[in-house]
């Protein structure tokens, strides 16, 4: 196999997050163990946190909506951040932003706080001194968003089974930020947990 694993896998648990960090050639994988769920990738440049993933910057460049095996996610200052080696699944979302707890309060109506996509990012992100403001839209990996012919945006089951993955090469140093997302519209009412290794070639 081209990589190897450095770290063993890792399980983040339904409705929480992770942040780690990632070092320029080698590739995150990230899996989903019992399919139907989807995980909430955002990161900055290491050291650099004024660098970061931009929704903007990859679909102008990319000249479409859906990312996919071959295609590159820029940061907000046009370098390369990740380039996507492998994808078993070939839909993710890279439109909408993190849940948060106004999210749910407007959308749904809820009461009460929620677990958050937004909260459990900049939680976990705290330590590398990431402020929760910096975090925009994130790469939404395994949501499966639809439109219409009027332009109206609409949440759909995830089309990834137990197993499915995408790696994503990382172009750059990086902290990252990932989670097992909290919204019951984007994973069919279940919350269940997401996996995730970093690889490296055998040379590094």
């Amino acid at each position: 196999m081209l990589f190897e694993p450095r770290n063993q896998v890792e399980r983040i648990p339904p409705q929480s997050g992770r942040a780690f960090k990632i070092t320029r050639g080698q590739v995150l994988r990230v899996t989903d163990p019992f399919g139907q769920q989807v995980a909430d990738l955002f990161a900055f440049k290491d050291g650099e946190s004024s660098c970061s993933l931009s929704s903007g910057r990859t679909i102008d460049y990319a000249g479409r909506i859906y990312m996919t095996k071959g295609n590159v996610l820029y940061a907000n200052d046009n370098r390369s951040m990740f380039t996507i080696v492998a994808d078993t699944v070939g839909r993710h979302d890279f439109l909408l932003t993190p849940c948060n707890q106004k999210m749910f309060e407007i959308l749904y109506q809820y009461q009460g706080h929620h677990p958050n996509c937004l909260e459990n990012l900049d939680v976990s992100m705290e330590e590398f001194g990431i402020d929760p403001h910096q975090i925009s839209t994130t790469f939404n990996i395994f949501m499966n968003l639809a439109f219409d012919s009027e332009g109206g945006v609409s949440v759909k089951v995830p089309v990834s089974s137990a197993g499915d993955f995408i790696e994503l090469r990382a172009d750059m140093d990086m902290v990252c930020g990932l989670t097992s997302c909290s919204a019951e519209n984007s994973n069919p009412g279940s919350f269940k947990p997401i996996d995730y290794q970093v690889l490296t070639r055998p040379d590094s």
